[in-house]
């Protein structure tokens, strides 16, 4: 069988941090997500699902000891446990493409809820740095996994952790 295509992990990782998000499958793939990418993952307030042994065994969530996770109850916690971090939110609503974000290592990139979003005055505090990834179609919003990917594996490209892959 064929080896793998990878990639190095970045010296300083980006932080993905979601805030209470609702939808423990939409967690899943992104903590999946986080460990293809050497990704810390960051849950941030109360959850709409349980992440304790038994869940995630029953879930059949079988890379999940891959995944660098943390709590945080809230995101001044976070912020206090990753100081150099620049925060870079993304809304739905935001008027600048995610493209144009300066996203640099050690970045914390941050998404909301499935239903609502980050919370408003969340977003106006850091009106500077919020981006959305456009749509094409008339579509309300992308879903949430999909969202981090792109953001993800976007700004990975750009820091140069694409650069270099090999076969392991």
């Amino acid at each position: 069988m064929p080896g793998r295509l990878r990639a190095h992990p970045l010296e300083l990782p980006l932080q993905v941090v979601l805030i209470e998000p609702e939808i423990p499958q939409n967690t899943g793939n992104i903590a999946r997500l986080c460990a293809a990418t050497a990704s810390p993952l960051h849950l941030v307030g109360p959850l709409g699902f349980r992440i304790d042994e038994k869940a995630v065994r029953r879930a059949g969530l079988d890379y999940w000891h891959l995944v660098d996770l943390h709590r945080h109850v809230s995101l001044s916690h976070f912020q206090h446990a990753c100081p150099g971090a620049n925060l870079f939110l993304f809304s739905a609503h935001a008027p600048r493409s995610y493209l144009e974000a300066p996203i640099g290592p050690g970045d914390a990139l941050v998404f909301g809820r499935e239903s609502v979003g980050l919370p408003a005055e969340l977003l106006a505090a850091h009106a500077l740095r919020v981006f959305a990834v456009p749509t094409l179609g008339a579509v309300r919003s992308l879903n949430l996994a999909n969202s981090v990917g792109i953001v993800l594996f976007e700004a990975l490209r750009r820091l140069g952790a694409m650069n270099q892959t090999f076969v392991d």
